[in-house]
């Protein structure tokens, strides 16, 4: 593996030493995959590297997705403008139904151009056809927490436990440690309890966690309440599904302070999905509470077909700006605090070791921003031109495991107009059926 210098840097960490500002400027040397060391004029102790010139740039570890659906860039403004439930039952969930492991794979294999052209190094992604997913992440040198969608309802039930026990087995630990497995029971309003605890058992018997959708919108919690007397985030904890496990929670939009008190109890990770949410009117989760509180909260795009894009930049400055005006206090959720949300904190919702910061020993998942751009300069503070005034066109190079993914905004590892050639005829066939 090629041994990597990025020079002269404006270096956002993103760890927790304590300095006057959160960013420094030098050079990061990347041997292995991780990183070796981070100082000044590293290149008269590394000889025999590819320099990076840093010139100009910010440099931050990459960008982590907590929930998404990856193949949905396939239906991206496809239904719009609708309540979640009618957008699922009655326009995603009909053309779903007709999705086959070709258009999984081109639909991921164009959610990852998108992700990793805006600085997304890893993203969580729970649906069906996962072999396929595994594929195009193996393919493409992304990193990646799958899971497979799982509905405890209907004929498919035990089908779908059996492929999860078989893609669990396939991929976990796999694409040289860049794929990690979890289960993926969808919610509760599809898998019953006694479905929710054959899952459970079967994530203790294969050691992962699980990755669930939870709370999402008001009528879930009320209609909870009426078949099992509990709301979502209660009836799990009496089902035991937050004990000693890693749990995913996906939304967590409408929790009381009672329930915000379990979730940080049992640290469970909450991927916290604002314009998704925004789009389909389910609410806004009460992050600010969440994180006074001690939670994990990471930061999700949740699908391109209700958001409609994964550009975790925009998720950043929406989630920034809708907190400070649902609060009506400019001082919640500043831009440090969210950018912790997109990276180190989002890395440790997934359960991530060694990722989602900049020190020696971790992973050498990082993202160059050019900074020689209009609307970035002057440049009083880093982090806040990152939140509020960054794009995804500002991303020119992109390095995950140690390896340069993109470069002057260049794809190196796979073909990007095959991808977009492709990903179009799945769709324009998707929708005629």
């Amino acid at each position: 593996m090629t041994r990597l210098l990025i020079k002269d840097a404006l270096i956002i960490p993103m760890d927790d030493v304590e300095r006057a500002t959160p960013w420094i400027f030098g050079d990061i040397y990347i041997d292995g995959g991780v990183i070796g060391e981070i100082g000044v004029n590293l290149d008269d102790k590394y000889e025999d590297c590819e320099i990076i010139r840093g010139k100009d740039s910010v440099v931050l570890p990459g960008l982590v997705n907590c929930h998404t659906h990856a193949a949905m860039t396939l239906l991206r403004s496809y239904a719009d403008d609708l309540p979640l439930m009618k957008w699922l039952s009655e326009k995603i969930w009909p053309r779903e139904a007709h999705l086959t492991e070709k258009d999984i794979y081109w639909g991921t294999m164009l959610s990852v151009i998108e992700m990793i052209k805006s600085g997304t190094t890893c993203f969580a992604d729970m649906y069906f056809y996962m072999d396929q997913v595994a594929r195009a992440v193996d393919e493409t040198g992304i990193r990646a927490v799958l899971s497979r969608g799982m509905v405890g309802t209907g004929d498919k039930a035990q089908f779908a436990i059996d492929e999860s026990h078989e893609f669990v087995k396939k991929w976990h630990q796999k694409a040289d440690g860049r794929i990690t497995c979890m289960l993926g029971p969808h919610a509760p309003y599809t898998c019953p309890p006694d479905y929710l605890k054959e899952v459970m058992k079967l994530a203790d018997q294969l050691g992962v966690g699980l990755h669930i959708h939870l709370a999402e919108t008001a009528s879930e919690v009320e209609d909870m309440g009426k078949l099992y007397g509990y709301t979502p985030i209660k009836l799990m904890e009496s089902l035991g599904l937050f004990q000693n496990r890693q749990v995913l929670a996906a939304h967590c939009v409408h929790v009381s302070d009672e329930e915000i008190e379990i979730l940080t109890r049992y640290k469970v990770g909450i991927a916290h999905n604002p314009e998704s949410n925004m789009k389909l009117a389910s609410g806004a989760a009460p992050v600010p509470k969440m994180l006074k509180a001690g939670a994990l909260v990471g930061l999700g795009t949740d699908s391109a077909a209700s958001n409609n894009n994964l550009d975790m930049l925009e998720e950043m400055r929406t989630c920034a700006l809708l907190h400070k005006l649902i609060s009506m206090d400019s001082t919640v959720l500043p831009a440090y605090q969210v950018l912790e949300m997109a990276t180190k904190q989002g890395a440790k919702v997934l359960g991530l070791e060694k990722t989602g910061s900049l020190q020696p020993g971790y992973k050498a998942d990082i993202i160059i921003m050019d900074f020689h751009k209009p609307h970035l300069i002057p440049l009083h503070d880093p982090v806040a031109n990152i939140v509020y005034a960054a794009q995804s066109s500002d991303i020119k190079t992109v390095i995950i495991d140690g390896k340069v993914i993109m470069k002057d905004r260049q794809i190196l590892t796979f073909d990007e107009e095959k991808i977009l050639y492709e990903a179009q005829l799945c769709a324009q066939e998707l929708v005629r059926k």
